[in-house]
């Protein structure tokens, strides 16, 4: 299939705010993410806003609720509407094939950030990813691990299979361990939904089944923060250490009150402009890298101290 891009005309956009009715656009963008209540997303969709309408496009910003058929009804919906791109954040990997396909076939290009689409036939059909490097920040979480518990003793491991990027986390931090001969033990893997309150119900039922464990390794802030008030619940803080991943806002206060040990930082700015900016080079027919991967960095309790966006309680 041949795809045809959109041609636009160049014209002055007067611009006072992102609220004003009388802004003029050019053109739409449609994002949809998997939820708009997390602090991650919710970043990332007020830096896309900003960025777009620099160039005179709005940005129409829907979240996803973790429902992959709400989340196709979106992707679909901005297609069927004429919008000039989708941003897509996947609630689910394989299952937002289907509206990627549709938004392809109306001629709309889509954009992922964070989360990759692993339909093999869709994924063909994304104009470009920008992402984290998850993989190598699972290996950083690992190498805190490693080093908070000497190296030794059983810990689980709270994951969210059903999402590429946390997938790909755990793939990393596993890999680590074995590729440096730890001996560490994996005593157990459970979903835990990226959520506050199921990383407490799952860690819980954890500290239950294997009340000796030294570690846990969250695949998100939320569920290490809701793993930590499990275990300090259980009394076991000084016993079981906890390595969470993103470097949130409450994430950095939780490295600085020494809840969590490390929380492996994400840079939720970059991914935004540099989604955007693939749009731009589209649109002016530069060619785009399939795949971008912006590389995680530690975040210990030392980075806290002084850190002014943690303060600010600011990515």
């Amino acid at each position: 299939m041949i795809y045809i891009k959109k041609c636009f005309l160049v014209i002055l956009v007067l611009v006072c705010s992102c609220t004003n009715s009388n802004t003029k656009y050019i053109g739409r963008i449609g994002m949809t993410c998997m939820d708009l209540t997390n602090p991650f997303f919710k970043l990332i969709a007020n830096v896309m806003e900003e960025e777009a309408l620099k160039k005179g496009f709005q940005l129409v910003a829907l979240s996803g609720d973790q429902d992959p058929a709400k989340q196709n009804n979106q992707i679909i919906d901005f297609a069927v509407q004429g919008y000039d791109a989708i941003f897509l954040n996947p609630v689910d990997s394989k299952s937002s094939g289907e509206g990627v396909k549709k938004a392809y076939s109306l001629g709309v290009p889509v954009f992922t950030f964070d989360v990759q689409v692993t339909d093999k036939e869709a994924a063909t059909l994304i104009f470009s990813h920008i992402g984290s490097d998850n993989y190598q920040g699972g290996q950083l979480a690992a190498k805190s691990m490693m080093k908070v518990t000497g190296d030794i003793g059983d810990i689980a491991v709270l994951s969210l299979p059903r999402i590429t990027s946390c997938k790909l986390r755990v793939d990393g931090f596993r890999d680590y361990l074995k590729q440096n001969n730890s001996r560490i033990r994996i005593v157990t893997e459970l979903s835990g939904e990226g959520s506050r309150d199921e990383g407490f119900r799952v860690a819980t039922d954890i500290l239950q089944a294997y009340p000796d464990i030294v570690g846990i390794f969250a695949i998100n802030d939320p569920s290490a923060l809701g793993a930590y008030s499990a275990v300090k619940k259980a009394g076991k803080s000084e016993q079981i250490k906890i390595v969470g991943f993103d470097a949130s806002p409450a994430g950095k206060q939780a490295v600085f009150e020494k809840q969590i040990v490390d929380s492996p930082q994400q840079f939720p700015r970059k991914m935004a402009v540099g989604t955007v900016n693939a749009f731009f080079e589209y649109l002016d027919g530069n060619s785009l890298p399939k795949n971008s991967f912006i590389p995680c960095e530690h975040y210990y309790h030392d980075n806290s101290i002084n850190d002014k966006s943690r303060i600010n309680e600011e990515w």
